[in-house]
C-alpha cells in the first residue's frame, strides 16, 4: 500500500474520538427515523422572514433549534443525564428544567465542534437569533485548542478525585509527550490571548456538554438527497436528534371530498437517538407530537 498521509490526531479529534468510543462501548442506542411534512412550514419560515417582524433573517437552523426546545419542553425526560455502574448495577437518572443544546458547528477551518448553547428554552425568537450571531463572532477570536485542552484537564483533575489514576495519568502522557502531544500557547501569545474578555470569546463553559445533543447536517447537506441514519449518545445524554436537509418528494394527502392524493411535497428527515437504560420509545411521543403541532400549524412561529 502506498501511504498518501498520515496526521496524528489534534486535541479536537482525540476528545471526539474519545467521547464517541466510550459512548458506543457504553450506551445502548435505539433509534427512529421521523419525516415530517414540511411544505407549509417552510412556507410560513418564509413568510415570517418577509413580514419585516425581525430585524434580520431567521435562519431555519435557529427556528428549528427553537421548535425542538418546544418539544423538549413536552418531553422533559429527554433533556437528561443518566448516571449508571454497570458493576454494581445501580444509577440515577437527573431531568433538567433548562435546556442546554451541544450543537454541532462548522468551523472557519471545516472541521466541526460542538459547541453548548445555553438555556435555548427561554429565549424568544429573537434573542436566539442574536445568541447565535454572537456566538459566531465569538468562535472567530477564540483559539479552540486552547479551551478544549482547559476542558480536558479539569476532566482529567475529577478522574484523580474518583481515584482513577491509571486513566488519569494515561490521558496526561498522551497529551504531553511523544509526537502526537498537545501545544498550549505560551508566554507572550497566551497572555495576549487571555486578556480577550471572556465576552468577546468562547469560554470552557460554551465547549462543555450540555443536556441535549441538536446536530443540523441539513445547513451542509443542500441539495444532497440522503440522510443521516446513526447518531452517537454522548454520555451522560440521553437524547440526541439530527436534522437533514429538506428534501422534495411525493406525498399523499386528503383532499376536502375525503379522496387521497399525491402531490409534491417536502419532508425535513429527522433521527432520534435514545439511551435505553434510561428511557423507552413511548417517551419520545410527546416530543413528536408536539413537533407535528408545529408543523401542521407553522403559524405559531410569529408568536416565538
Amino acid at each position: 500500500m502506498i501511504e498518501r498521509k498520515t496526521t496524528w490526531l489534534g486535541i479536537q479529534r482525540k476528545i471526539i474520538a474519545n467521547m464517541t468510543s466510550e459512548s458506543w462501548k457504553t450506551v445502548p442506542h435505539i433509534g427512529y427515523s421521523y419525516e415530517p411534512e414540511v411544505t407549509k412550514f417552510m412556507a410560513a419560515v418564509k413568510e415570517l422572514n418577509n413580514s419585516g417582524k425581525h430585524s434580520s433573517k431567521i435562519t431555519i437552523n435557529t427556528i428549528m433549534l427553537k421548535a425542538i426546545a418546544e418539544g423538549l419542553k413536552a418531553a422533559p425526560e429527554l433533556n437528561a443525564n443518566i448516571h449508571f455502574d454497570a458493576k454494581r448495577v445501580k444509577g440515577y437518572i437527573t431531568e433538567y428544567e433548562d435546556i442546554h443544546a451541544s450543537m454541532t458547528w462548522v468551523l472557519p477551518n471545516n472541521e466541526m465542534m460542538t459547541i453548548n448553547l445555553h438555556d435555548i428554552g427561554s429565549k424568544t425568537l429573537a434573542e436566539l437569533n442574536d445568541y447565535i450571531n454572537d456566538t459566531a463572532r465569538k468562535i472567530g477570536n477564540t483559539n479552540l485548542d486552547e479551551v478544549m485542552y482547559s476542558i480536558s484537564f479539569d476532566d482529567t483533575i475529577r478522574e484523580l478525585k474518583k481515584g482513577k489514576i491509571f486513566k488519569a495519568a494515561n490521558r496526561l502522557i498522551g497529551a504531553k509527550l511523544g509526537k502526537h502531544k498537545i501545544t498550549t500557547l505560551k508566554g507572550r501569545e497566551k497572555k495576549d490571548y487571555y486578556a480577550i474578555p471572556e465576552t468577546d470569546r468562547l469560554t470552557k463553559e460554551d465547549i462543555r456538554q450540555g443536556t441535549v445533543c441538536i446536530s443540523n447536517i441539513g445547513s451542509t447537506t443542500r441539495g444532497i438527497r440522503g440522510r443521516c441514519t446513526m447518531l452517537a449518545i454522548i454520555p451522560p445524554e440521553v437524547f440526541v436528534i439530527c436534522m437533514s436537509s429538506v428534501q422534495k418528494t411525493p406525498v399523499v394527502i386528503t383532499d376536502e371530498n375525503g379522496e387521497d392524493k399525491i402531490v409534491p411535497g417536502n419532508i425535513m428527515p429527522m433521527e432520534m437517538v435514545f439511551d435505553h437504560r434510561a428511557l423507552d420509545f413511548g417517551k419520545l411521543i410527546p416530543f413528536i407530537k408536539r413537533m407535528e403541532e408545529i408543523f401542521d400549524n407553522p403559524q405559531e412561529i410569529f408568536s416565538w
